[in-house]
């Protein structure tokens, strides 16, 4: 064994490499981005030529996982939480498929939201789709149960849902890890036609077969040797920690705990190990990062006076846990003597200087910003709806130029709903990688209809927002336009520099001014990603 010292989303990635795996196929998205570009800049990914290249989207990903897994070879799907609802349809249709080579879906959540538009917590997802779902408490874990779920996912014949969340995905630990890698998969035809092809016949017989898996599945949770009973002296309180929360408890207790601990990170839930628990405890505290999932359950069988957690404000129900919560949670019970800290810990700090989020100095999206709040001024009650990405900044001061941020993809849609309803001028504001990832059938329906709105297709040339990641569009955005019908007419590329304001201020009052769907594309790199590009050149001169 080698020790390595790892984020958990490093651990993930190696341990998936050393599981054999053949294809890892995700869109960037924090905290789940550094789980590809490991394996990007892996030696032995290298060497076995395994597949990293990104995504358009989460949902082009995972049907490009299962094309691999249909094959016979092992395949990773990374996203963050809300990239599932993206690829819900084919993650809900792979329950019912099956798998042939082994297929992890790797969701990292974002208690919180560090970086996100919700605080959704995947798990409910493993349930809906009768899919086993996998929770790692630490990164040893992480890197541990890459192999075990790929070996168990292709004994069950179907794919396994890994969920980390936020402090896993970015918090350091040494792992050890295995000297002799797994070899990949040899490619095989295995796959069974007619459990692929979704006809009604054919899925009425496979939702049979997997809902008669379900007893099995939870039978496994209860004997996996992830969901631990640890033995405890105290029976006064029951503790039952998932995924990291378990963590977070071990933190409260460094002697050992004396009440008895029930540790889960793989799901269907079992209920055995859980019943255990309730029936030797006078009451019991569910600590689980993210919603009371778990909570939930339980409480659908048992006494509700003697459970406590996020149901009943024990722990708090938004937000990410920590150890100080659970602390306070086991003082509230009577359990132990806490002192909490000053403030209890999260008062900001009088010496420290606010730092709110701003557009990098230079980007191109300050100028874009600029001459759209310079026109829009000509207009009455204008409305501009953005979009996902570095350019959702422009909410704040000092552009405060956009009025609604829904989803990636949703600023076209929602100009054009916006213009359906009589609304004038709609404006759509949307960066490169966004409008390829989602936007593109929404310009579809736009240009169908000759809505009468204008589309700023924010274009630096990358994935900026989740570090400068390759951009699936880059370079092609005219031609996808006119490939969707949009005239040459109205179809507007500028460069977004200050020299440049009246030639972009212009432009950007003719095409409000034409009552039909036209596209402005102001281009310019990223400053980043322009940087790390200038650095490159003089170091190899």
């Amino acid at each position: 064994m080698t020790k390595k010292l790892l984020l958990g989303d490093e651990a993930i990635a190696l341990g998936a490499i050393h599981a054999g795996l053949s294809g890892v196929y995700a869109y960037p998205g924090t905290p789940s981005t550094e789980i590809t570009e490991f394996i990007q800049g892996n030696i032995l990914a290298k060497e076995r030529g395994i597949h990293s290249r990104w995504s358009t989207n989460e949902k082009t990903a995972m049907e490009a996982a299962l094309g691999m897994s249909f094959m016979g070879k092992r395949a990773l799907v990374c996203m963050k939480h809300v990239g599932l609802n993206v690829c819900a349809d084919p993650f809900v249709n792979s329950g019912m498929t099956g798998v042939n080579g082994g297929v992890i879906v790797l969701v990292a959540d974002d208690p919180s939201m560090h970086s996100s538009q919700d605080e959704q917590d995947s798990r409910f997802y493993g349930k809906f789709a009768m899919i086993p779902t996998f929770e790692p408490s630490n990164q040893q874990e992480a890197y541990d149960m890459m192999a075990v779920a790929f070996a168990y996912s292709e004994s069950i014949k179907l794919p396994v849902l890994m969920r980390v969340t936020t402090r896993m995905a970015h918090s350091r630990a040494v792992v050890e890890c295995a000297d002799e890698p797994r070899q990949q998969n040899e490619l095989n035809y295995d796959a069974v036609a007619a459990n692929w092809v979704l006809l009604p016949a054919n899925a009425r017989r496979r939702n049979d077969v997997v809902t008669a898996q379900q007893a099995q599945l939870e039978e496994d949770a209860a004997n996996s040797t992830y969901n631990i009973y640890i033995e405890g002296h105290d029976k006064s309180l029951g503790i039952l920690a998932s995924g990291i929360g378990f963590n977070y408890v071990n933190e409260c207790f460094p002697g050992g705990s004396p009440f008895p601990i029930l540790k889960i990170s793989q799901y269907p839930l079992p209920k055995k190990l859980v019943r255990r628990l309730m029936d030797e405890c006078q009451q019991v505290l569910i600590v689980e990062e993210g919603q009371p999932f778990i909570e939930d359950m339980v409480r659908g069988v048992a006494d509700l006076k003697n459970i406590h957690g996020k149901l009943d404000g024990t722990l708090p129900r938004t937000g990410e846990l920590n150890p100080d919560h659970v602390k306070k949670a086991l003082a509230q019970l009577s359990i132990i003597n806490y002192q909490l800290s000053i403030n209890d810990g999260f008062a900001p700090c009088e010496d420290v200087v606010p730092r709110p989020p701003a557009l990098c100095q230079g980007c191109g999206h300050r100028d874009v910003y600029a001459a759209l709040n310079e026109v829009l001024k000509e207009y009455d009650n204008p409305r501009v709806f953005g979009d996902i990405g570095c350019y959702t900044l422009g909410f704040l001061p000092p552009f405060r130029a956009i009025h609604s941020c829904v989803d990636m993809g949703a600023s076209i849609t929602m100009a054009k709903g916006a213009a359906d309803a009589g609304q004038w001028p709609a404006v759509a504001i949307i960066g490169d990688s966004t409008f390829t990832h989602s936007g593109m059938t929404g310009l579809l329906d736009a240009i169908n209809e000759n809505a009468d709105i204008t589309v700023i297709i924010s274009d630096n040339l990358t994935t900026g927002m989740t570090g400068g990641q390759d951009s699936a569009g880059t370079n092609k955005f005219e031609a996808i336009c006119r490939g969707l019908g949009l005239s040459d007419e109205h179809l507007k590329v500028v460069v977004p520099l200050p020299k440049n304001m009246p030639e972009i201020t212009q432009t950007i009052r003719d095409e409000i001014n034409y009552h039909g769907t036209s596209v402005i594309i102001p281009r310019r790199e990223c400053m980043q990603t322009l940087q790390r590009h200038l650095k490159q050149k003089k170091a190899q001169k």
